[in-house]
């Protein structure tokens, strides 16, 4: 998925509360992804950039697309990341430049590692599904990940499991005992809740993660703040137990990961540490070095925005500007 702007302004976002020193509401913001999609993009903010390693949150639909094409994102690079894409409901057609052509429904995960730098496409199929609605999430890469070979996995059966009024389907790491075949390079984790009843659900947590819930849909309550469909409620670390409650049907996003410490400059589709690095990988694209060619998509590659007047700057987990 294309990142298709540069960070918001320093302000406050309108709506954004906190609940106490360790958790913070951020509504997002919508971006245009493509030609035919709105995304609410969550992470980075300038309050809170990352989850862990989860550096880039973008949650889209419920949108009605009986009549419209979908999703149509032609192919782009991406380096030092992993995408990891979970569908509600719709149906989307991968495509990169190691050959794989993958379609991913509900129910499975896609997991593309960029390493040193793939190319990939996302589009609706022609004849697909009305509605499309899921999330499109990065993990920053450590070393020596980041520079390494690329590489895709996809995932059609998960753990799934029950736990009082929820069911918990696992995307990545380790929860409640249960382990995702998802590879990950850092300590993280990524799960869906849905809830069942009205009961509070509490699943176990490690005091050495950083969390965050992302309501995907209905109502949900935690630490006393409502969670409208669209919101990421930041939770910090240090907590033994999340406690989730809602209304039944309520589908929560439940991401985790040990602070990732590296400063990161982030722009465009690229992940790296330094300006340099930047400024190589999109030469790199736009000279067709590197990234290869998409199977199977005869549509011509995005071409890189042009890079700012002044040197990208690498910026910390919580916003802290480096060299």
């Amino acid at each position: 998925m294309e990142r298709t702007e540069s960070m918001p302004a320093q302000t406050r976002p309108p709506g954004m509360a906190t609940a106490d020193p360790g958790s913070v509401l951020l509504p997002g913001h919508d971006v245009p992804l493509g030609r035919y999609t709105t995304v609410r993009r969550l992470l980075p903010q300038r309050q809170r950039r990352m989850i862990g390693a989860w550096c880039f949150v973008d949650h889209f639909g419920p949108d009605d697309v009986a009549h419209r094409p979908g999703m149509e994102v032609p192919p782009h690079p991406h380096t030092g990341l992993q995408t990891v894409t979970w569908l509600l409901d719709g149906e989307i057609l991968h495509r990169d430049s190691l050959g794989n052509i993958q379609p991913i429904r509900p129910g499975q995960l896609n997991v593309m590692t960029s390493g040193h730098g793939i190319a990939h496409s996302e589009r609706s199929p022609e004849r697909h599904p009305p509605v499309m609605h899921g999330v499109q999430l990065w993990v920053a890469l450590p070393d020596p990940a980041r520079s390494g070979p690329a590489a895709f996995a996809h995932h059609a059966d998960l753990p799934r499991w029950r736990d009082g009024d929820a069911d918990v389907t696992l995307l990545v790491g380790e929860l409640a005992g249960q382990r995702s075949p998802a590879v990950v390079h850092t300590p993280l984790l990524g799960a869906q809740v849905e809830l069942r009843g009205v009961a509070p659900t509490t699943l176990p947590s490690r005091p050495d993660f950083e969390y965050g819930l992302l309501a995907l849909s209905g109502a949900a309550r935690v630490d006393d703040v409502p969670l409208a469909p669209g919101a990421l409620l930041w939770l910090g670390a240090g907590r033994e137990t999340l406690t989730l409650g809602g209304t039944a049907g309520t589908r929560l996003l439940l991401l985790g990961g040990t602070p990732f410490e590296e400063p990161l400059v982030m722009w465009w589709n690229f992940v790296g540490r330094s300006h340099e690095e930047i400024v190589a990988a999109r030469e790199d694209w736009t000279t067709g070095r590197r990234f290869g060619v998409v199977a199977d998509d005869p549509a011509p590659p995005l071409p890189a925005p042009a890079l700012p007047g002044t040197r990208l700057k690498a910026r910390d987990r919580s916003g802290g500007v480096h060299g």
